[in-house]
């Protein structure tokens, strides 16, 4: 298959839903946000694969896979991108060049958890409650021996959860490659690039943006570079890679229950913690409304009716899903209300429709249209070519990447701007 056909037909789609949703996030947070979108993205992966033994697996590789991505969301990086917008060229790079290791690490542990999960077959089961103990082992003893005993810290006095997600990250690589499951650290590889090269070059992006004077939401941009490119990164790994196994049969215990944490628990999780009375509230002094708590009271009421009537929807419509295995039509249709689901939780908890502004948000619609128009001519199933992808490749493209960094470091520096919110590591 030749790359341009691989871009457009199968990557393009999946880094649109992978940002969007990404995007969406932004107004929500934390790990159970970013477990959301991940799912959204994974979703339009398995939809643009062709793939019926995925299909037919559909809630349990989507929910391990968005698990993992989501766990990502424990890294605090706010600071990190306050040295982004510093005035010198050492916080500047220094704060783009953490932003790529932060993205790597949402990458790595998401794609080859994904990647992985599209990896089991009879005969060659995977060991889920191994892998993830030597995960949380992993990531406590690299936590615990590189902050508190080196004190390597990335972003001091804010959490440094970040090396938890580096032992985690290591735990997983180590175990794929003893295993031999190839494709899966690929996958976990491309992904971990694409997202950390989107994490840092979205963070220009903000700093070009503020830059120029221009009002918008500069801030969602970076959030969306991270999803597109984490996206295409994640489809580039599984679409360009040949011998994907045939999975395991379907287990209707395990798929029902991956069911019941997208459908239910996540969407619960997300209202519960992201749109709060306090959030809402906030949201309604900002637009200046008579009773901010009303507001907060009325509207909260609408997203809870709104997702209980979308839950027993999808329920009731894609039972026989969870439990048989979805088709590629039900499997693109249930993508594009889980999207749109989202962006609706977005859009109310910024209260967006309700001022005369443009938003970022408001193109959520327009990616969320464009979306509906690939899903329209899916290509045929996948049957790519084997490609290995030797280490000193690798390297290769890791130092394509921090030499891009260097470079657009320079570029922000000399436009002689600074936020008023820019930090420095180093003085």
């Amino acid at each position: 298959m030749k790359f341009s056909t691989l871009f457009l037909k199968r990557m393009l789609p999946v880094g649109l839903a992978f940002g969007t949703a990404w995007a969406a996030r932004g107004q929500i947070g934390h790990e159970y946000g970013a477990t959301w979108a991940a799912a959204i993205g994974i979703l339009a992966l398995i939809v643009f694969s062709g793939r019926k033994d995925w299909f037919n697996r559909l809630p349990v590789i989507v929910a391990l896979g968005a698990i993992a991505w989501g766990a990502g969301g424990m890294i605090s990086y706010g600071k990190i991108v306050g040295y982004a917008h510093a005035a010198d060229y050492a916080n500047t790079a220094y704060g783009l060049g953490m932003l790529v290791i932060i993205g790597a690490l949402y990458g790595f542990m998401g794609g080859g958890v994904t990647a992985l999960s599209l990896s089991s077959s009879p005969d060659k089961k995977i060991d889920w409650a191994a892998l993830f103990t030597r995960m949380f082992a992993g990531g406590f003893l690299f936590w615990g021996f590189f902050i508190y005993q080196l004190e390597w810290l990335m972003t001091p006095p804010r959490s440094e959860l970040w090396a938890a997600c580096m032992g985690a990250s290591l735990a997983l690589g180590w175990y794929l490659y003893r295993n031999g499951f190839s494709n899966a650290l690929r996958t976990a590889f491309f992904s971990a690039l694409g997202a950390g090269f989107g994490f840092g070059f979205g963070a220009f992006l903000q700093r070009m943006g503020w830059a120029s004077g221009i009002s918008f939401n500069w801030w969602n941009v970076m959030e969306y570079s991270i999803g597109f490119f984490g996206g295409l990164g994640m489809a580039y790994g599984i679409f360009s890679t040949g011998g994907w196994p045939k999975t395991t049969a379907i287990h209707k215990a395990s798929n029902v229950a991956g069911w019941l944490f997208l459908v239910v628990l996540l969407p619960m999780i997300n209202l519960i913690e992201g749109a709060t009375d306090k959030r809402l509230a906030a949201t309604g002094k900002d637009i200046r409304v008579a009773d901010p708590d009303a507001f907060a009271d009325n509207w909260r009421l609408f997203l809870w009716i709104f997702s209980a009537a979308l839950m027993i929807v999808l329920t009731y419509y894609y039972k026989p899903a969870a439990t048989q295995g979805a088709s590629r039509k039900k499997a693109g249709y249930f993508t594009l209300l889980y999207l749109a689901w989202y962006i609706v939780l977005s859009n109310v908890v910024s209260a967006i429709w309700l001022t005369p502004k443009f938003s970022s948000q408001h193109l959520y619609w327009v990616n969320l249209a464009v979306i509906a128009l690939f899903l329209r001519r899916l290509p045929e199933p996948i049957d790519p070519a084997t490609k290995v992808l030797r280490p000193a490749t690798m390297l290769k493209w890791w130092v394509a990447v921090i030499l891009v960094v260097l470079l657009l470091s320079c570029v922000a520096v000399s436009l002689n701007y600074i936020h008023p919110n820019a930090q420095l590591r180093f003085e």
